[in-house]
């Protein structure tokens, strides 16, 4: 009960929510261990939604309270890069995406999709971390 109260006094989130999307449930634990509860001391601690099908992506989205979406672009029907576009192009203020690309040569397709940041596959535990940190560090009130 306290954290939740030095939170609310902080002006700080208990904690921040992070989408995880993937139809491969492989890659989304992958995502998760890879950042683990808490990627940085300045943030809140991470709760994930983990995702498989773009519907669900969309209800989740469109809900509100999303911190940062994680979206795999080499997932299948439905690629995280389709997804970021429609997302950027439909919800206004739209939180930051991130999206996993099959490889680094694929990051100028990222940029046509509006992604706000790109990491390949395979996922390096430090470039992915570097990469939400950086995003979410936009979403949490910075502290006196």
């Amino acid at each position: 009960m306290r954290a939740v109260t030095d939170h609310a006094a902080s002006g700080k989130p208990a904690s921040l929510k992070v989408l995880v999307y993937s139809d491969d449930i492989n890659t989304r634990q992958q995502v998760i261990l890879a950042l683990g509860r808490r990627p940085h001391p300045d943030l809140p601690e991470l709760e994930y939604v983990e995702v498989a099908t773009e519907p669900v992506v969309i209800q989740n989205m469109d809900a509100g309270g999303i911190a940062l979406a994680i979206l795999d672009g080499e997932a299948v029907p439905a690629g995280g890069m389709g997804i970021a576009k429609q997302l950027k192009d439909e919800i206004y203020q739209c939180p930051p995406l991130l999206v996993l690309t099959g490889r680094v040569q694929d990051a100028w397709l990222a940029t046509w999709s509006r992604a706000d940041a790109v990491v390949p596959h395979p996922i390096d535990p430090i470039q992915l971390a570097d990469a939400v940190v950086g995003l979410l560090r936009s979403r949490v009130p910075a502290t006196s």
